[in-house]
């Protein structure tokens, strides 16, 4: 059970009490009731609970909710943390223990529910089905026992979205366990094994956009043209540069579920304290980061993307676009005219990462990307490289100290470059190992998760997904998400781009030759030099191998 739920749970528990109360049973406070609600809410949320707090929540006479407080402090159930060197000044906060209890308590409410409205489905675990929104009708059959659809997809919150409107206990399309969710490397490890299986293990596939070209030249996807009519997917209603990311060589082999693009998040209470102007350059958002960066008091200048492999080489090729420059040229596939790493481009965008190591956390190089994201989340950073996707928990998690406080940037210009912001996100296909039958349900089911209703809840949610037409000209969806006004601004001026990463085949390939070779000179083990000329030769051996075979 997430917070979400655990918030739901008590909001609709409070809502029976609330009658009860007032129209059966004497006006006697459940004091024991009152506090524990309120300080679980209050953790939940993040905010301070003081004695005083909890006497008045509690409704009890003053002597009495005190005396009551202070026996489950007595007892374990509450426990006092400093805050201040003095002591004299403390919060309260539910034990492990109670926390436990009270989450077990609520898991049995939510299975309670689940069977009370029915759920068509075996339920063998409260994780098995979601109490959340209000979830959309659902179009698509979940079949008998034993023929449920089963999902490949990314782990990240839009698809947790997602899934948890499938799993809804209201909506009995399907249980938690029909969906298997993967962090990008292990999601592309499992796509890769799944392909090469007699029959796929899933029947809805997630594809990072840049990795279409590979599986589709492997065959490994159904071309959409088998199942798709009109009346279940229209593609005019999708942004042309984003349904275009779905097709390799002139066949549509993915359906866009939703486009996130990586922005400058800067704290904008910050710059207007102290009169800044918001980063535009490379070198600006070096100056920036140096005056706020406090490392000894754990405030830091700028968190990116900097950990060997896949997160370094988004960087490298990010910020080689924003100096105007992309490995590959125009053009698809193995023959595109390649453009040299080894350049002046690239001496640049190393120059640049050095700078940005000396204004960011000491663990930058090998930081996971959710600590830098919880780093500004919660107040610690000044700037942030980050997706669309993954800002929106700025404006919409509970435990955010940045809500409102953000402005969002189109990616920096480097040298010779332009505010160009890279565009990426993720493809809804169908294995080309499924029998007809199961295909044909699977594309169903895609269409279903990528309606316009579909992605105006996810939208309203605060989700900035905005690959069709129909949605990201809702004036409704518009108003509940300042992502979606950012992106949409970005689109309009022309400054979104697919291009960064180059659509071949061995892009993943490229993606690890630049991620391990060119960390090497962050870490000062060689030259950038040195770091340059030897990825360099390794994707030019890379690609003369492919020629070869071709």
């Amino acid at each position: 059970m997430n917070e979400y739920e655990l918030q739901r749970v008590i909001r609709f528990l409070k809502g029976t009490r609330q009658p009860f109360v007032s129209l059966v049973a004497s006006p006697e406070p459940d004091a024991a009731w009152n506090i524990v609600t309120h300080l679980i809410e209050c953790e939940i949320g993040g905010q301070p609970v003081t004695v005083s707090t909890l006497v008045d929540v509690s409704e009890l006479p003053y002597a009495t909710a005190l005396r009551r407080v202070h026996r489950m402090i007595d007892e374990g159930l509450i426990l006092k943390r400093s805050r201040s060197a003095t002591g004299k000044s403390f919060t309260l906060h539910p034990s492990p223990d109670l926390r436990a209890r009270f989450e077990t308590y609520a898991r049995q409410i939510k299975c309670l529910l689940a069977e009370t409205f029915g759920r068509s489905m075996p339920l063998e675990d409260e994780s098995d089905v979601y109490f959340g929104g209000v979830p959309g009708s659902p179009p698509v059959d979940p079949g008998r026992a034993g023929e449920r659809l089963r999902f490949l997809l990314h782990d990240d919150n839009y698809f947790a979205s997602m899934r948890n409107m499938w799993v809804d206990f209201r909506s009995n399309r399907a249980i938690r366990r029909d969906f298997e969710m993967r962090v990008l490397p292990d999601l592309y490890e499992r796509l890769a094994a799944n392909a090469r299986a007699e029959v796929s293990a899933f029947d809805v596939i997630t594809i990072n956009m840049p990795w279409l070209a590979e599986f589709a030249s492997k065959h490994a996807l159904a071309p959409l043209a088998n199942f798709n009519e009109p009346s279940l997917i229209n593609p005019a209603d999708f942004q042309p540069m984003v349904w275009d990311t779905g097709a390799w060589q002139g066949t549509q082999f993915g359906v866009p579920i939703y486009v996130t693009v990586e922005v400058m998040a800067a704290r904008r209470d910050w710059l207007e304290e102290s009169g800044r102007t918001p980063p535009r350059t490379f070198d600006e958002v070096v100056s920036v980061a140096r005056a706020y960066h406090a490392p000894e008091r754990e405030r830091f200048g700028v968190v990116w993307n900097a950990a060997p492999g896949m997160p370094l080489a988004h960087s490298f090729l990010f910020f080689l676009g924003a100096c105007g420059r992309s490995i590959f040229g125009p053009g698809r596939g193995s023959g595109a005219a390649p453009i040299q790493i080894d350049g002046h481009a690239g001496r640049e965008v190393l120059d640049y990462m050095h700078r940005l190591v000396e204004v960011s956390p000491p663990d930058v190089l090998t930081m996971e990307w959710k600590r830098g994201l919880d780093l500004f989340l919660h107040g610690q950073s000044a700037l942030s490289y980050v997706w669309t996707m993954r800002a929106a928990r700025f404006e919409y998690d509970v435990q955010s100290a940045v809500k409102r406080k953000v402005r969002y940037l189109p990616h920096p210009a480097g040298p010779g470059g332009s505010n160009i912001t890279p565009m990426g996100g993720f493809l809804l296909a169908v294995p080309s190992n499924l029998p007809e039958a199961r295909a044909r349900r699977a594309f169903e089911a895609i269409a279903s998760m990528a309606s316009p209703e579909a992605m105006r809840v996810h939208a309203k949610n605060g989700f900035p997904v905005v690959p069709r037409f129909s949605v990201a000209a809702d004036p409704e969806v518009l108003a509940g998400s300042p992502l979606i006004s950012v992106v949409d601004g970005l689109a309009k001026r022309g400054l979104l781009s697919t291009r960064h990463r180059p659509e071949v085949p061995q892009y993943t390939a490229i993606e690890s030759i630049l991620g391990e070779v060119l960390h090497r000179a962050l870490r000062r083990e060689c030259s950038d030099g040195e770091a340059l000329v030897e990825a360099q030769g390794a994707v030019d051996r890379l690609m003369a191998r492919e020629q070869e075979r071709e």
